[in-house]
């Protein structure tokens, strides 16, 4: 499901934490066009916010995220110095993202960018060139985080949509409690003053994501439920997380349709083991949970990969709703 890019040499952009600036994705004429109209907005909104702002609002640092998940973590770690706003709507694939103008022209206002990194969100790097913002901090969150599923020798395009490694890290809170130090790190450069507050509220927020995983470990190991299908590899991190095997996936091989020979071995892996359970994102389709439904009595959770908004709490609380949501003593009472 990734999106393929042609790299063409980059404007000016301010370099990556930790490495050097992320190379721009260029999508031909699609993808200049809406460069050229995003530069033009970009111009126009610049001239019409200057002064407007209040001082308090103005004073605020304003963090990009790819995803809510990583807007969410900041806006706990930023507190009121920052505001967080991601690009991606928590219901999207967050492989495949248009770029767009708008995208751009927001991202031209901010001061640091989170990209999840492992190649997920390429389609980042056309907002972050777009949006002309040579004092932008570009910061890879997936960096110091566990990663799973990491690529053994040779790899090609039989494997389907493969990246450096698993790149959904974020569905395990130690990984979460990993991406809010970074973040600190990353605010406390571009603003040494509130650097403190930073630094002490990723802890805190370190605590939290520790305090979570017992907890709903707990509430995994008592519901009962040891296998579970997934439609996409998305949920790797939070099934190695709370003790989930994954016993199958709807794709074959990453980013690839099920056929139908495939969705009958997923049967009978369902009768053979007892599977009782199929994650699926709402974007993918519902047909192949309704025929294991039918076939093996599967039950289908439909959960979003990513939290639903960029508010404090956002982050932790949709890793409990999604537990919830597994729960058989929760079946029926609505979606994560």
């Amino acid at each position: 499901m990734g999106i393929r890019f042609v790299r063409l040499p980059s404007p000016r952009r301010a370099a990556a934490a930790g490495g050097r600036a992320p190379s721009a994705p260029r999508g031909g004429a699609c993808a200049a066009a809406a460069r050229c109209a995003a530069r033009a907005l970009i111009a126009a909104c610049a001239a019409a916010a200057s002064g407007a702002a209040a001082p308090a609002e103005a004073a605020r640092l304003r963090v990009a995220a790819s995803t809510t998940d990583l807007a969410s973590i900041a806006a706990s770690v930023g507190g009121g110095r920052i505001e967080a706003f991601a690009i991606a709507r928590p219901t999207a694939d967050v492989h495949r993202v248009e770029a767009l103008p708008s995208h751009m022209v927001r991202v031209s206002r901010a001061r640091v960018y989170l990209k999840v990194g492992l190649g997920l969100d390429q389609w980042a790097d056309a907002v972050i060139d777009g949006s002309r913002n040579a004092r932008l901090e570009v910061v890879d969150c997936s960096r110091g985080v566990r990663v799973l599923e990491k690529p053994a020798g040779r790899v090609d395009y039989a494997m389907g949509d493969v990246h450096p490694g698993n790149p959904h890290y974020w569905l395990d809170p130690r990984n979460g409690a990993v991406v809010a130090r970074t973040v600190a790190e990353a605010l406390a450069r571009v603003d040494p003053e509130g650097a403190a507050g930073y630094r002490a509220r990723a802890a805190e927020f370190a605590e939290a994501c520790a305090a979570a995983w017992t907890r709903e470990r707990a509430h995994a190991e008592a519901m009962g439920i040891r296998t579970v299908f997934t439609y996409h590899r998305s949920w790797t991190y939070f099934a190695d997380a709370f003790g989930f095997e994954i016993a199958g996936t709807v794709e074959p091989v990453p980013g690839i349709p099920p056929t139908a020979r495939h969705l009958a071995s997923l049967v009978e892996v369902a009768r053979r083991r007892g599977v009782p359970v199929l994650i699926r994102e709402p974007y993918f389709s519902g047909e192949a949970g309704r025929f294991l439904a039918r076939q093996a009595g599967v039950r289908e959770v439909i959960a979003a990969a990513s939290c639903a908004d960029a508010a404090p709490g956002s982050y932790l609380a949709h890793i409990d709703a999604v537990l919830a949501a597994i729960d058989p003593a929760s079946a029926g009472k609505g979606h994560p």
